[in-house]
C-alpha cells in the first residue's frame, strides 16, 4: 500500500492496484466545491497511473456522501460543477466502485450512480430527496436512475424523496451487492478485487436497459403524473421531474442530460425553491435559543404523563418511541385502562401495517406502566400534564405534582391556550414549570411549542428542547399569551374567515380558496376534523374579556348549539353521512348562515378566491407581526416553522413571514389599511409591520438579527 496523498476534503491512496478515494469532509461528507474538485483530481490521478486497475470511492466517518453542502446554498457556484464531475467518473476507463454506507443521498447518490459498480452496507440509505427543496436531481440522477431501475421505481424514489434501504436498492438494481459487516473500506476492497478477478470492465449507468420497454415507461410516467396531480397540488418540481424522466425515455443520454440541466435551472429560479430552502434553514434555526447558551438540560431518563386521553396517549407513544420509559397516571382504573388501550391501539395498527414487528411492540409496551396514584411519578425526571383544558383543573394537578415530584423534576403543561405562569403559581417551584404544547396526534405531528414562563429556569427550557430532540420534533420557543404563537394567530385569521362568511362567502368557497393557496384543507374542514366544540369552549372562556368593539360572528356557535361538532357527530359545517371522512356541503348550514346575516343586518356580497386569500393571509401576517413585536416569538422564521409544521401552511411558500416578504410588506400593509376602512377595530396594522414596510425592510432582516 502506498502512502496517503492528502488533497483537501478528498484523500487518495493506493492499495495494490486499487486507488482508494476517500471523501473526508465532516460532518456528513457534503459535496462542497473542495469535495467536487478532489473527486475530479482523483479520477485524473487514476487515469494517469498505469499501476491503478480500479478505483474505489468511500466516505470517511458515518456516511458516503449526504448530499449538497448547505453552507453553499445561496452562494454563486464554484467549479467544478457536479454534473461534470459525475460525467468524468462515468467516463473513467478503469472500473470505478462506490462503497456505500450511511447516507448516500442527493448528489451523493448521483456520484455513486456515475460509478460503474455499487456495493452497499446494511446501514446504507440511498435516496434522491431534491424534491423536498423544490429541485430535481441535477447531476444525471433523472437520467441514470431510470436506466438502472426503470421509470416507475425511479419516479417513486425521486417524487417521494424517501431513501431506499440497502436491501431494497439491491433488489431494485440500484446497487449491485449488499455487503456484510460495518467497514465500507473492507467491503469495497473485497468487492473490487472480486470484480478485477472476473475481468470486469467499466459498466456505465447510461447504458442501462431498464427503459427498453418504451410504452411501459411512458405508462409509468402517466400514472405518476396522475398521482402527483392529487397529492402535490401546486408544487413545481414534481412536474419537472416527470419531464426529465420523459426525456430519459425519449432521448439519447446526452440530450437527456441537457434537458435535465435546463429543467434543474428552472427549478432553481422558482419561488418555490426559495420557500423550501427558507423552510430548510428555518427548521435548523429554531434550536438557537438564549437558554441553551446559558444552561444544559437536566437529567432526562424517565417521563410521567398525566391523562390517558387522545393527547396523553399520543404523548406517551411519542416518548416510548424515543426509547424512554413512561408512567401514565389517570384518575381511576377504568380511565387508566382506556389510556393503555389507546397506546396499544397505535402499536397494533403499526404491526398490522407491517411497519413494526410484534417484538418491537412488546419492547415499547414493556417501558409503559400505569397508576392511579400521583406517588408513582416520584422518580420521573419530567412530568407532562395532559388533562382537560381548564385552568382550575390544571392548577389542581400542579398542586399535586408539587407534593410528589422529586427535586429538580421538570413539570410541563400541555396546554393549548392557558396562562403557563398562572399554572406555575400552583407550585412552590415555578422555575421548574414550562409549557410543552404538543399537536394532535402527538406521536405524529412534528411541532412542539416550548412555552417559557416568567420564572422558568434556563435549564428547564433546555430540558424541553432536549425532549423535543429525542422525540425528533421541531421545537419552537414561545412566550406566554393566550394561544402562544400558533393558536393566537390562528384565532385571528379564523376570525377573518368568519367575517367573510357572514359578509357573503360560503364556508365552502373559503375552504376552496385556502386549498387553492396550497393548504391541505380549509379552515372549516379543519374545524370539523378537530371538533367544533373545542373552539366553542375557548370562545365561551374568552367571552367575559372580549373587546366589545370587535365584531363577533355567531354562526359557528349556532352549529355548536345544535350539537353539530364535525366528523365525530356526523355533521358540522359539512355533512358526514355513515361516518364518512370526506364532508359534503350542507344546505341547512347555508340556511343558518343566511339567517345570521339577516340578524346581523349584513347584505351579502360576492368574494373571489383572491379576495378570500388576501384577507385570510393579511390577518395571519398582521397578527404574526404583533406576536413578534411583543416578543412571544424570537424570530420571524420561528413563526414560519410553527405554521409549516403544525398548521398546514404550504411548505413551498416558506411560511407566512417569508410569503409576506415575497409579496412585499408595503403591499400587505396597503391591503390592511384598505380593509380597515370597513372595520377599523379588527384591521389594526401591527406597529412592527408599519415600521418595516415604511423603512423598506422585511421580516428576513429580523431573522439575521435574532
Amino acid at each position: 500500500m502506498t502512502a496517503s496523498v492528502p488533497a483537501g476534503a478528498v484523500h487518495t491512496r493506493r492499495d495494490g492496484d486499487v486507488l482508494v478515494v476517500t471523501i473526508d469532509h465532516p460532518p456528513v461528507n457534503a459535496l462542497s466545491a473542495d469535495v467536487r474538485a478532489g473527486l475530479a483530481r482523483a479520477i485524473d490521478q487514476a487515469g494517469g497511473d498505469p499501476q491503478v486497475r480500479a478505483v474505489l470511492l468511500t466516505g470517511a466517518g458515518n456516511n458516503f456522501i449526504a448530499g449538497a453542502d448547505i453552507r453553499e446554498f445561496g452562494k454563486p457556484p464554484r467549479p467544478p460543477a457536479l454534473p461534470d464531475v459525475c460525467n468524468q467518473i462515468e467516463a473513467c476507463a478503469k472500473p470505478v466502485v462506490a462503497a456505500l454506507h450511511g447516507a448516500a443521498l442527493g448528489g451523493g447518490l448521483e456520484v455513486a450512480l456515475a460509478a460503474h459498480y455499487r456495493v452497499a452496507l446494511p446501514n446504507a440509505k440511498l435516496g434522491l430527496p431534491e424534491v423536498t427543496l423544490g429541485l430535481l436531481p441535477g447531476a444525471g440522477g433523472t437520467q441514470r436512475t431510470p436506466r438502472l431501475i426503470g421509470a416507475a421505481a425511479a419516479l417513486d424514489l425521486m417524487l417521494s424523496g424517501k431513501p431506499m434501504t440497502a436491501q431494497a436498492a439491491v433488489a431494485a438494481g440500484l446497487a449491485d451487492e449488499q455487503a456484510s459487516g460495518a467497514d465500507p473500506l473492507a467491503a469495497g476492497l473485497d468487492y473490487t478485487r472480486r470484480l478485477l478477478a472476473q475481468g470486469a470492465k467499466p459498466r456505465r449507468s447510461r447504458d442501462g436497459q431498464a427503459l427498453a420497454d418504451k410504452a411501459a415507461s411512458l405508462a409509468a410516467i402517466h400514472a405518476a403524473g396522475q398521482r402527483i396531480a392529487a397529492s402535490t397540488r401546486g408544487l413545481f418540481s414534481p412536474a419537472k421531474i416527470l419531464d426529465a424522466v420523459r426525456a430519459a425515455v425519449e432521448q439519447p443520454f446526452d440530450e437527456g442530460l441537457r434537458a435535465e440541466r435546463a429543467l434543474f435551472l428552472q427549478c432553481l429560479d422558482s419561488p418555490q425553491r426559495a420557500g423550501l430552502i427558507h423552510a430548510f434553514f428555518a427548521e435548523r434555526e429554531t434550536a438557537k435559543i438564549p437558554e441553551l447558551k446559558q444552561a444544559k438540560p437536566r437529567r432526562l431518563d424517565s417521563v410521567g404523563v398525566i391523562g390517558g386521553g387522545t393527547m396523553g396517549a399520543g404523548i406517551a407513544v411519542a416518548v416510548l418511541d424515543a426509547g424512554l420509559p413512561v408512567v401514565m397516571v389517570e384518575q381511576d382504573e377504568a380511565a387508566l385502562a382506556r389510556g393503555r388501550q389507546r397506546v396499544e391501539h397505535v402499536y397494533d395498527l403499526l404491526v398490522g401495517k407491517g411497519r413494526m414487528s410484534a417484538d418491537e411492540r412488546a419492547a415499547r409496551l414493556a417501558r409503559f406502566t400505569g397508576a392511579t396514584d400521583y406517588a408513582a411519578l416520584g422518580e420521573a425526571d419530567l412530568i407532562i400534564e395532559a388533562v382537560f383544558e381548564d385552568m382550575d383543573v390544571k392548577r389542581a394537578v400542579f398542586a399535586q405534582l408539587d407534593r410528589v415530584a422529586k427535586p429538580g423534576a421538570v413539570l410541563a403543561t400541555n396546554t393549548s391556550y392557558l396562562d403557563v405562569d398562572r399554572i406555575a403559581q400552583a407550585t412552590r417551584g415555578p422555575a421548574d414549570v414550562l409549557g410543552l404544547h404538543f399537536f394532535s396526534p402527538a406521536n405524529i405531528m412534528k411541532l412542539l411549542e416550548v412555552v417559557v414562563g416568567r420564572q422558568t429556569a434556563a435549564d428547564t427550557v433546555a430540558t424541553g428542547f432536549e425532549l423535543a430532540r429525542r422525540l425528533r420534533k421541531i421545537p419552537v420557543r414561545a412566550g406566554v399569551c393566550d394561544g402562544f404563537i400558533g393558536n393566537r394567530i390562528l384565532a385571528v385569521h379564523r376570525q377573518a374567515a368568519d367575517m367573510m362568511m357572514e359578509d357573503g362567502a360560503s364556508p365552502y368557497e373559503i375552504d376552496a380558496a385556502v386549498r387553492d393557496f396550497g393548504y391541505p384543507m380549509g379552515p372549516y374542514q379543519m374545524v370539523d376534523l378537530a371538533g367544533g366544540d373545542i373552539g366553542w369552549a375557548t370562545r365561551k372562556r374568552r367571552a367575559a374579556t372580549r373587546d366589545p368593539a370587535l365584531r363577533y360572528v355567531q354562526i359557528p356557535d349556532r352549529l355548536c348549539e345544535r350539537g353539530w361538532f364535525g366528523q365525530k357527530t356526523g355533521r358540522g359545517f359539512y355533512l358526514y353521512p355513515d361516518g364518512a371522512r370526506q364532508g359534503t356541503p350542507d344546505p341547512e348550514v347555508l340556511a343558518i348562515i343566511d339567517a345570521e346575516r339577516q340578524r346581523a343586518g349584513v347584505t351579502p356580497r360576492p368574494f373571489s378566491a383572491e379576495d378570500i386569500q388576501r384577507r385570510y393571509l393579511a390577518a395571519m401576517i398582521n397578527e404574526a407581526a404583533n406576536v413578534l413585536h411583543q416578543g412571544i416569538a424570537l424570530r420571524p422564521s420561528d413563526i414560519d416553522m410553527v405554521f409549516l409544521s403544525g398548521y398546514g401552511f404550504p411548505r413551498y411558500r416558506g411560511g407566512p413571514m417569508h410569503y409576506a416578504d415575497r409579496v412585499g410588506l408595503a403591499n400587505v400593509l396597503a391591503d390592511i389599511r384598505a380593509f380597515a376602512k370597513e372595520d377599523p377595530a379588527f384591521w389594526k396594522p401591527s406597529p412592527l409591520l408599519v415600521e418595516l414596510a415604511e423603512s423598506g425592510r422585511d421580516f428576513a432582516s429580523l431573522n439575521q438579527a435574532a
